[in-house]
């Protein structure tokens, strides 16, 4: 049990905090219970937060390279560490395939030693100087504790991506899982087994929890990845705090099949950047613009390498597993239905499989005739759907896919060096992707535009997030300087027998 004399620097699965509510896990594939958890109590909450200020303060003080030494042995641990547990859990607990979350949970440690890396390289700028003999500089320090909330969807690597750089910049970090992936991320938390004592913390609980770390004057940073709606919120709440936020807050982006298109790969493509995970990736390819002179052999090939997808709970040969809750089933549901009453052919899908009775499953399902009106083309729907306009041409899909509040992502499939140069210059987007969606790379920027999201993950602002920077100007010389008080007469301006300051 706990005790708040001696908190501890993560949560294992066997842990069960004293006071707090139990609240069951649920695998959305069985309607089964997974296991429990008990939320966090404002005391325990507290205790850890005292522990982490305590820990943060030997760890901020370590040479860089000390600090690097470290992040490379969780690393380690990553690669060394049999991940099949923390899959299956992942896979029970949320519906994700297994594939899936196997290679999620094994691949996190590159992050790791990238802002290693960064971290030991890169510690401030030297400027050139305004004045002779002095030494003008400025220097990165870290933040204090950052906060973690995470999303459902990838709920090790995108803790592991903002982790890491906080760690990196001399942080302690406080994780708040989703509650729908809570088991895996306690699983996982075994890997920063290498971290001082105290200085990492994952604590269990919803909302309100978030919240309170948020509010609380012991946590100088906060990251968030979910809906726009609840970016929004923390990002309000932060800001009431004047405390720096990164927020990845989701969107609907556009995919656009040019004239010039390779369409068999486009037609793969655009299954896997459509139905990944059931869709519940925040850079889903949902809004899909087709220049009409390939339109209906596109759709043609799309659909037939979507009825080759499997539908099954995470732990079976399928790619199509379960939407997270009955509550994002139904977001589809609605949606779906919507635009089939406002025009919307179905070309297949648009149903609960017959397959799977039991579950919060829906059919990968593509849609044609879609108009801009629509509440699919304007909502971010998060499931298996793939919402097709036609489009004249090349310039009238730029302009379709730039029509959203949402910026994080956009794809283009062509052979057209020009179509795809023109891509990247005018999409209004944070990462565009041609003729490979879905992409990462830990050295460039991961988040996205307008209501997508605020900051940066990854690359050197993602590192830059976690830390603060300090002017510092040092003369080796001292010397009175001329522009001193008092001023000497003649500095002032004189008129008509009167002297002005």
């Amino acid at each position: 049990m706990f005790n708040p004399a001696e908190p501890v620097f993560f949560w294992h699965p066997d842990y069960v905090p004293a006071m707090g509510k139990h609240h069951p896990v649920i695998d959305p594939a069985r309607l089964t219970e997974v296991g429990r958890f008990a939320n966090t109590t404002q005391k325990e909450m507290d205790a850890v937060l005292d522990a982490a200020i305590d820990a943060q303060r030997d760890w901020k003080r370590l040479d860089a390279k000390s600090r690097a030494t470290i992040l490379h042995r969780i690393a380690n641990r990553i690669e060394a560490t049999d991940m099949r547990r923390c899959a299956e859990l992942m896979s029970r607990e949320m519906g994700k395939p297994y594939p899936e979350a196997i290679g999620e949970v094994a691949n996190c440690a590159g992050a790791f030693r990238y802002f290693a890396e960064m971290a030991r390289d890169e510690a401030g700028k030297v400027a050139g100087t305004t004045q002779a003999g002095s030494f003008q500089y400025a220097r990165y320090e870290p933040l204090g504790i950052s906060v973690h909330i995470m999303p459902f969807n990838f709920p090790i690597l995108l803790m592991c991506w903002t982790v890491a750089a906080s760690l990196a910049a001399g942080n302690g970090c406080i994780i708040k899982p989703a509650p729908a992936t809570t088991l895996s991320t306690l699983e996982f938390m075994q890997v920063f087994e290498p971290l001082p004592p105290a200085l990492l913390a994952c604590l269990p609980g919803g909302t309100e929890l978030g919240e309170a770390l948020i509010a609380s004057p012991k946590t100088h940073a906060v990251a968030f990845t979910g809906s726009v709606a609840a970016g929004k919120a923390v990002a309000m709440a932060a800001a009431g705090q004047m405390k720096p936020a990164v927020i990845e807050a989701g969107g609907s982006d556009p995919m656009i099949i040019t004239a010039n298109a390779p369409l068999d790969v486009a037609a793969a493509g655009a299954v896997t950047a459509a139905f990944h995970m059931s869709g519940q990736v925040c850079t889903s390819a949902e809004r899909f613009f087709v220049v009409e002179s390939v339109h209906d052999i596109f759709v043609e090939k799309f659909a037939a390498q979507a009825k080759r997808l499997r539908i099954g709970n995470g732990l079976s040969k399928a790619e199509i597993g379960p939407l997270v809750s009955e509550a994002a089933r139904n977001k589809v549901i609605r949606l779906v239905e919507d635009a089939k009453a406002s025009g919307a052919t179905v070309v297949i899908g648009g149903k609960i499989p017959e397959s799977e009775p039991v579950g919060w499953f829906y059919e990968p399902t593509i849609l044609t005739g879609c108009t801009p009106d629509m509440a699919i083309m304007q909502e971010e729907c998060f499931g298996p759907v793939a919402a097709i306009m036609k489009v004249k041409d090349f310039d009238e899909a730029i302009e379709s896919a730039n029509d959203s509040e949402f910026g994080l992502g956009a794809s283009v499939f062509t052979t057209s060096l020009e179509e795809a140069m023109e891509a990247a210059d005018r999409l209004e987007s944070g990462m565009v992707w041609v003729n490979n969606p879905l992409i990462d790379n830990d050295a460039l920027p991961f988040g996205g535009w307008k209501k997508s999201g605020l900051g940066r993950e990854l690359s050197r602002l993602g590192l830059d997030a976690f830390r603060r920077s300090k002017m510092v100007i040092i003369d080796h010389k001292p010397e009175i300087q001329g522009w001193w008080y008092p001023y000497p007469d003649e500095w002032f301006y004189e008129s008509e027998g009167r002297k002005h300051a």
